[in-house]
Order: C-alpha cells, then structure tokens, then sequence
C-alpha cells in the first residue's frame, strides 16, 4: 500500500507550469526544452520576466497549496505593495515544498554550476534530512523544479534531478530566474511564510501542532548586483514581514513560540543583510540563522483562542535597505 498523500505537490505544480507556458508572452518569459528534453522555463534572465511571473513562480514552490498575491499596503508610507502568502498546509506548501534546500552543483570543463533547489520535485527526491521529520510522501509522474539562478542547469543536474525524483527528463520541469530580476525578487519574498515555518522547525515546535498559515511582505525594488538585490530580498522579510500562525496545543506553547520567532531577536539584527553579509565575508554560516525570520509575529492558540504578538516592523531599516 502506498505511503503518498492523496494531493500531489508536483502534479499542482505542472499544472502551474502549463499555464505559465500558455501565458509566455503575457508574463514575458522564455520556454525551450533542454537536450534531456526537460522542459525549461526563463522567468528572468535572457528575458524581462515580470511580477505576475514571480507570483505564478512563488505558487509553483509551494506546490499549488498556497495563495500568493500582491495587495496595497497603506502601513508602510514608502512601499506601498506587499506579497501576500496564505496556506492551509503551511507545513507540506512550506517546508516539503517551497524551502531551497536541495544543493545541486556540478564541475566539468565547461565550468561550474551551483544553485539551491526548491520546488515540489524535493518532495519526489527526499534526500534531504528534513525529509526525516516530515511525513508527507508524494507520487507523481511530473517533478517540477525552482532554480534561484541565472542560467539553466547542465545535462549532469537534470539527469540527477530526474534520477532522485524518478521521473522521465522529459516530465521533468525547471523554472530558473536570478534573485536581481523581477520575478526572482518576488518568489524570494513570497517564502515570508516558508522562512517563518523554518525557524519554527529550528525551535523544535511540533511541526504536526501548526495547522494554518499567512504572512505578508513588501515588495522591494530589484537591483542589478547580486548582493544588494539578495540583501533587499532579505530585508523585505527581516524588517517588515508579518506572519500569522494558527496552532495547536498550550496555549503557553504558543506564547513562547511567539516570543522566539521575530528577526529581532538575533544577534545581528540591526542593519541591512548587506551589510552584514560584507561584515562576514560572503559567508552565509557565520551569520546567525535566527535572523532569517519575519519582523512582526502573531500566534494563535486555537483551542483556546489566545493570540499572542511579538516584534515590529522597521521602516527606517527597510528605507535604508531599499534606497
């Protein structure tokens, strides 16, 4: 008897992706199909790539269970729109899904590759440790997988790819856009809620008590460098993202997950990502992972109806990202 859940994140997803291809010229983004036959989809790279394209992207991540929009936001005087993020299984859409924890590299004469896999197909190939506390299991004939990266992967990454999620090349599908165009910066900022469930993983909450999800944060404003777009990618969540969590349990759970959760309790809150990826040299593991969370938490004690906040949003730290 099969292990897998009635609901496919990868076959959502595919769904997902033919409505993208269908809309290619709309959301003025490139569709080829690679030497594997894979089907690859340019969101932002040799394309101008869009918002709309970085919302469609940000629901393929979270494998068709969650709601990604862009709404005004009259809270923040000088970013007026914010992406906003809803799901009602915030752990699956989140965590077994949308979270860019498949390393993928490869080295040949031709040169390196390297890139951080996110997307339902991670839900196929299980190799990551998360996947050891994660119950959900998917069975799909499709994979689909997000690449925050400027060039489609080699023959060796789609092969592999495939292989781990038991899938012909050519039902395999991978959408790439880098973090400095329009719809990277978007589907980076939709994982508001994801980067909440990871810190609420790292907390060593029981993932099975947190039942529904929803989360907002502004839209930055993309740049050319790397760095900088990275950075304000990073900041939109750091200093400005809210998140909603709707759980289970004491409602003294809740009130110290609450307390934990907000970006600012970490060591180095306190300037633009930045400027603090500069102050470690460009290596991520020297920075504290508890930044990597919404400013402004609420959480929700279901069975007894308390709600309890933490954090604030800081507009002068998000204007000095931003500017």
């Amino acid at each position: 008897m099969s292990n897998a859940s009635p609901v496919s994140v990868n076959a959502r997803a595919w769904a997902l992706l033919q409505d993208m291809i269908n809309n290619a010229e709309e959301l003025k983004i490139g569709v080829s199909t690679g030497s594997l036959g894979e089907t690859l989809i340019d969101a932002g790279s040799a394309v101008p790539g869009s918002i709309a394209a970085g919302l469609q992207l940000a629901r393929i991540c979270m494998g068709g269970l969650g709601t990604v929009t862009l709404l005004p936001d009259q809270t923040l005087e000088n970013w007026p729109f914010s992406v906003s993020v809803a799901s009602s299984n915030p752990v699956t859409s989140c965590l077994a899904s949308q979270y860019a924890g498949w390393s993928l590299h490869h080295k040949d004469e031709n040169g390196s590759f390297f890139a951080l896999g996110s997307g339902p197909a991670r839900a196929l190939a299980r190799g990551e440790k998360l996947f050891e506390e994660l119950t959900y299991r998917d069975e799909s004939t499709h994979a689909v997988l997000v690449l925050e990266a400027a060039k489609p992967p080699p023959a060796a990454i789609v092969e592999r790819v495939a292989r781990e999620c038991r899938v012909a090349p050519e039902n395999l599908g991978i959408i790439y856009a880098p973090t400095q165009s329009l719809a990277g910066s978007v589907q980076v900022v939709g994982r508001v809620l994801e980067v909440a469930l990871h810190k609420t993983h790292e907390l060593h909450f029981p993932l099975e008590n947190v039942v529904d999800g929803i989360a907002s944060a502004p839209l930055p404003p993309p740049h050319p460098d790397f760095v900088t777009a990275m950075g304000r990618t990073n900041d939109a969540i750091i200093f400005a993202g809210r998140v909603h969590l709707f759980v289970k349990g004491s409602a003294e759970e809740a009130r110290k997950l609450a307390e934990q959760l907000p970006a600012s309790t970490s060591r180095d809150y306190g300037k633009p990502f930045k400027d603090i990826f500069a102050a470690v040299k460009g290596d991520f593991y020297k920075i504290d992972p508890s930044l990597f969370s919404p400013a402004e938490v609420l959480v929700t004690a279901i069975e007894t109806g308390e709600t309890f906040r933490a954090g604030k949003r800081d507009q002068a730290l998000l204007d000095a990202s931003f500017n």
